[in-house]
């Protein structure tokens, strides 16, 4: 680096390409145009699955609110938004994943599954709707009251994830 420092010319140069080259990168994941989307509507999400947790219903619906909230600088409104997020919670299922050399359940296999309609009122190219999914597994020894709510928590959170990044992110 002293042959940089004795040659004021190619400092400069060096500062210059410094300076001129900026990486930018958003933590959220966020690819929102503030200047048209100021506003989004998040309706409640009811549950028609045929299997029902009521809590699931007000996890989801907290967290699907919570995500947009911490991770835009949208104002949630309740009607003629810029963006409007509606859907309901279609499946909560088990299912026997795999079974043990004594021929019962070893693992049982838990669903969700929301379904989601997703407006861009200021560029409805980007309109869509679409079903999202997740699932975990638990011992079959274990009942599902007993891991029901941590595993509702965490698909619930990848669920909301793959929403926030389907309707902003644009990934």
């Amino acid at each position: 680096m002293t042959w940089i420092k004795n040659n004021p010319l190619l400092l400069s140069v060096f500062c210059l390409f410094l300076t001129a080259c900026t990486i930018s990168y958003k933590f959220n994941g966020s690819s929102i145009n503030y200047d048209k989307v100021k506003t989004i509507s998040i309706a409640d999400f009811p549950i028609k699955s045929a299997y029902v947790y009521a809590p699931l219903g007000t996890k989801f619906n907290e967290d699907i609110n919570d995500i947009f909230i911490r991770q835009t600088r949208l104002e949630i409104v309740n009607r003629d938004a810029d963006l409007e997020i509606e859907g309901e919670i279609t499946g909560y299922n088990q299912y026997n994943q795999a079974v043990a050399a004594d021929g019962y359940s070893s693992e049982t296999k838990l669903t969700l599954t929301v379904n989601v309609r997703f407006t861009n009122n200021t560029d409805h190219e980007q309109d869509f709707e679409q079903q999202f999914s997740a699932f975990r597994t638990y011992e079959s020894t274990q009942m599902l009251t007993a891991v029901q709510d941590q595993l509702i928590a965490e698909m619930v959170k990848e669920i909301t994830e793959q929403i926030f990044n389907a309707t902003v992110a644009n990934w």
